[in-house]
């Protein structure tokens, strides 16, 4: 399994969509390293595609071809780009037949390293998940593959949760890319008291929160008004939170979604376990659209990711922030060094 990610080592970046903006915004953050004091990081990509893109942005960037062991030696005065090994022809906005198997192999290539323990972490540039379908990509997403790589490559089965962090709100939610009509159907008091063991295990173990508090919604509005707004509230959601109380879980609710979110109660909690996709998201886009991350609790290793997609539209244009991307890495770092997050 997994080494000891210790200090000195550099996180692992994906490329991503390579059409997308993740090349974008990692020339941006390496171009940043010093003002932002980031720690140092690596892609694993195509050299000739990152200097095409680094050129089209007006960026007067070093690259440099490098193994993960000399990434951070070589940071300070060039991007640390480690082969794929794959040619990357993809312009700006348009996928091609090199983008579904660059974007794998770029997750191999830094599931890899990081179990390894070349890399301290991974980071995620976005995906068009439709691009790697055609590719022959079988998992719904970087997440599920990453776990099943997990169990492939002799480790137990592992769930993975995903929590949408920022300095001001984290939520999960608990229930993802399902439509909203199959929500009730999904929710169990098992798939409830699963996650919020997770969410609670690792904001102990990663985040540093002695006594992680879970703030858990309701499905209904009002929280179900005591069974007259749906019974799902009362029936499915509040044994779940007896027993994570029985097992020592700081776990309070279901709580009406709608008073949750504003800064008095935001300070009541480590993070908020939500019942579908949008009551979790709706809530921290609007508080920190720019600096949200996604961090995936329950893997043996680190991972976090920025909290958006892969802005075709505005690829290779210069309008790109790197902001998420940027809190992506800070996190990562933060989480491998064990430094409270929350702080």
């Amino acid at each position: 399994m997994i080494r000891d990610a210790g200090a000195g080592r550099p996180l692992a970046v994906t490329l991503g969509e390579p059409s997308g903006i993740g090349p974008d915004i990692t020339l941006l953050a390496w171009q940043r390293r010093h003002s932002e004091e980031l720690p140092p990081f690596y892609v694993v990509g195509d050299i000739g595609h990152l200097k095409a893109r680094a050129a089209q942005l007006n960026l007067d960037i070093k690259l440099a071809s490098t193994t993960p062991r000399e990434a951070s030696r070589a940071f300070a005065d060039a991007l640390p780009v480690v082969p794929l090994g794959l040619p990357v022809t993809a312009r700006p906005g348009t996928p091609d037949a090199t983008s579904g198997p660059a974007a794998i192999a770029s997750i191999r290539r830094c599931f890899d390293d990081v179990m390894r323990g070349d890399a301290a972490a991974i980071v995620t540039n976005p995906i068009a998940k439709a691009v790697l379908y055609d590719a022959g990509f079988r998992d719904p997403g970087h997440t599920e593959y990453l776990a099943r790589l997990v169990k492939e490559n002799g480790g137990e089965t592992v769930q993975p949760v995903m929590m949408l962090w920022s300095p001001d709100l984290a939520v999960v939610p608990i229930t993802i890319h399902i439509p909203l009509g199959e929500v009730v159907g999904a929710l169990t008091p098992e798939l409830i008291v699963t996650t919020a063991r997770i969410v609670a295990d690792d904001l102990a173990n990663r985040f540093n929160i002695a006594r992680p508090r879970l703030a858990l919604t309701g499905l209904n509005p009002h929280a179900g008004e005591h069974g007259s707004i749906g019974l799902e509230d009362r029936d499915v959601i509040a044994p779940a939170i007896a027993i994570l109380r029985d097992e020592g879980i700081d776990a309070r609710g279901p709580l009406p979604a709608d008073t949750m979110f504003h800064a008095a109660a935001r300070k009541t909690y480590d993070a908020a376990l939500c019942m579908y996709h949008d009551q979790a998201l709706i809530p921290i886009k609007t508080i920190a659209f720019d600096d949200a991350v996604n961090v995936t609790l329950g893997l043996p290793f680190v991972r976090t990711s920025p909290d958006h997609g892969t802005a075709f539209d505005i690829a290779g244009t210069g309008s790109a922030r790197p902001n998420s991307f940027i809190a992506a890495l800070r996190l990562a770092a933060q989480l491998t060094a064990k430094a409270p997050a929350f702080a």
